[in-house]
């Protein structure tokens, strides 16, 4: 009599989605420092319909909003993070950078026309692709996309090559349509003659959700300085609040059970810690060697540890 065993499969892995992270960044005046303390703002001209209290009620109004103050605090570099919706279904009510999936109109076939470098086969060649990939420019284009539907801020040129200047309520209006229909963004590119400051983007780090994930992404992470005259504002879908801080300030606020971050985000922050400028931060990781990261979970629970590239059993897990 031969024994029939029912052996279990483990599933394959979930496909990555590719997806563009954009890390804005803009100079702190010397002299003033952010007394945020432990209240999560909520944003202005935003935070309605979907958007969650960032703590009780009673704590809001005793604690009011962060306030900047004059100080002798040092010139330094803060960083624009975001708060995910508590119901979204990756990274519910953690702080991230801007970004999100790639569409498959982030790639039409005049792209290179709407950019400012770099041409498809150096973007390939800088994302570590095969030369004939042209869908690398996806990437630099739909950091700037996602970037502009979630917090309003559009990196872009005019006609006359200096940064895009599009009035305030048409301007919300075409970030409206944008969030609605993605093909829109290049109707608003087309209407106001616009060309995207992809040139002014710094790729810097690549990082793969693990196997283990349900929903998982292959990220790539570009940063900038934000543009001149532009607010940041929640979507009032997605995003909750936006909050301007220097990488210490959200390492601190992150300690204190305050500022949720994932490790991608924490790592990241960790790479302009300290610089005095948004442009002594970009030099930092301008032409920096970009090795591809996806951490490995073992265990569930209370025995749950996540190995990353280089810990002792990563390779063997």
């Amino acid at each position: 009599m031969v024994a029939h065993y029912v052996v279990p499969v483990k599933p394959s892995p979930a496909r990555p989605a590719p997806a563009a992270t954009l890390v804005l960044l803009r100079d702190r005046p010397a002299g003033l420092f952010n007394d945020a303390g432990p209240y999560l703002r909520q944003a202005t001209h935003g935070g309605g319909g979907l958007a969650g209290p960032a703590t009780d009620e009673a704590t809001r109004a005793c604690l009011g909003p962060p306030t900047v103050h004059a100080g002798l605090a040092d010139p330094v570099t803060e960083v624009l993070l975001i708060r995910r919706h508590r119901a979204a279904k990756f990274a519910a009510g953690d702080f991230v950078f801007p970004g999100g999936t790639l569409e498959a109109d982030d790639h039409p076939a005049d792209a290179a026309a709407w950019c400012r470098g770099p041409e498809p086969r150096e973007a390939a060649r800088v994302l570590g692709l095969e030369p004939g990939s042209g869908a690398a420019l996806a990437y630099w284009i739909g950091a700037i996309r996602e970037t502009f539907e979630e917090v309003g801020i559009l990196l872009a040129h005019g006609p006359d090559g200096a940064p895009a200047r599009v009035e305030g309520s048409r301007l919300a209006a075409h970030r409206r349509a944008c969030q609605a229909d993605p093909r829109a963004f290049w109707d608003m590119l087309s209407t106001e003659r616009l060309t995207l400051a992809t040139d002014a983007l710094v790729y810097f780090a690549h990082w793969i959700t693990p196997a283990v994930n349900p929903l998982r992404f292959d990220t790539r992470f570009f940063a900038s300085a934000a543009p001149a005259g532009q607010e940041a504002a929640a979507d009032e879908r997605e995003i909750t609040e936006v909050r301007w801080l220097t990488p210490r300030e959200a390492f601190d606020a992150n300690a204190r059970g305050e500022l949720p971050l994932r490790a991608p985000t924490l790592k990241n922050l960790a790479l302009f810690e300290g610089a005095a400028t948004a442009a002594e931060a970009l030099a930092r990781v301008t032409g920096r060697a970009v090795r591809t990261i996806m951490p490995k979970v073992l265990g569930e629970g209370a025995a749950r540890r996540v190995l990353m590239p280089g810990d002792v059993g990563y390779d063997d897990a």
